[in-house]
């Protein structure tokens, strides 16, 4: 079982906080660091000192880690271009020595695009897929060679397709909660399908469908599937106690929908996720000042996994 580090920064970070956490999950010997990709604060948070870029912030981490994977959970596709997100994912692999991945999403957060003049449309998900055919057909264009694509809502013509990558194929993950468009999408362009804060009997029915889709269409086995959770680890119920206090959470709803309680509660539970296909569980870290937070998960926790 991977764990890997997952942050929300547009709850209140700043970049030196982000790298701060960053840096511990290279020590602590996670897998990788992710970030959410969002403008505006959710919840009852003031999201002080204001929002940070997922990418202008993954291209600063690039520079000052040397292992860990860097990725998004996930770019909102009505936040870029596709031709431009290519060139930036693409750069920021080169900036890391190829330890990129790209989760992207359609966008769904209306009051974040209100707020910083973002147009929102109404069809996301159909222009969703053709991000995804373009961002993969300008990475994968062979050197010399050029990419055109005119569909619905994007146009390129004699695109040099560049820069490359330095990964051969950077990693894509699509995510959701969506029956049927969502496990086709993932079947045609992931390599990750991520499911988000859901229960395990949600895991284990969307990751059939998305399996079922995928062995429709001609794929076997070579999807990874994931979950991301909250989690709050504690050694007794008064450290888990305040962990949650500090998120403005309580105990017993963490327990159920997420990952939370002692170390073998969370073990445990981990390992029930595991059951139903997944291999790799996203930690959403809701405190970023709390790094003893992660030393206790990497000792208690990832040691058991590993």
């Amino acid at each position: 079982m991977d764990l890997r580090i997952f942050t929300e920064p547009q709850q209140g970070a700043t970049y030196d906080t982000l790298l701060a956490v960053a840096k511990a999950t290279e020590e602590l010997g996670f897998d990788a660091f992710f970030r959410s990709d969002h403008y505006l604060r959710m919840g009852s948070v003031d999201g002080l000192p204001g929002p940070t870029d997922a990418w202008i912030t993954l291209a600063g981490l690039a520079r000052e880690t040397k292992r860990i994977r860097l990725g998004t959970l996930m770019t909102a596709g009505t936040f870029r271009l596709p031709g431009v997100l290519a060139i930036q994912v693409a750069q920021v692999d080169q900036m890391s020595g190829g330890r990129v991945e790209l989760g992207l999403g359609a966008g769904w957060f209306e009051e974040e695009h209100k707020a910083y003049g973002i147009p929102f449309p109404k069809e996301k998900f159909a222009r969703l897929e053709e991000q995804l055919e373009i961002v993969t057909g300008l990475w994968s264009t062979e050197l010399g060679k050029t990419f055109d694509f005119h569909g619905t809502y994007y146009d390129l013509t004699d695109s040099p397709a560049l820069p490359k990558p330095a990964q051969q194929k950077i990693p894509v993950l699509v995510g959701g909660h969506g029956a049927t468009r969502t496990p086709r999408l993932a079947a045609k362009y992931a390599d990750e399908f991520n499911i988000p804060f859901a229960s395990i009997e949600d895991s284990e029915r969307q990751f059939g469908r998305v399996r079922a889709a995928a062995e429709e269409a001609g794929r076997s086995g070579d999807l990874t599937y994931s979950n991301a959770l909250v989690v709050c680890v504690g050694r007794d119920d008064q450290e888990v106690a305040r962990r949650a206090a500090a998120i403005g959470r309580q105990p017993d709803e963490l327990k159920l929908n997420g990952l939370a309680g002692s170390p073998a509660e969370v073990v445990d539970k981990i390992g029930r996720y595991a059951e139903v296909g997944a291999s790799r569980i996203y930690l959403q870290i809701l405190d970023l000042d709390d790094l003893d937070h992660l030393e206790l998960i990497s000792s208690q926790v990832q040691s058991q996994l590993s």
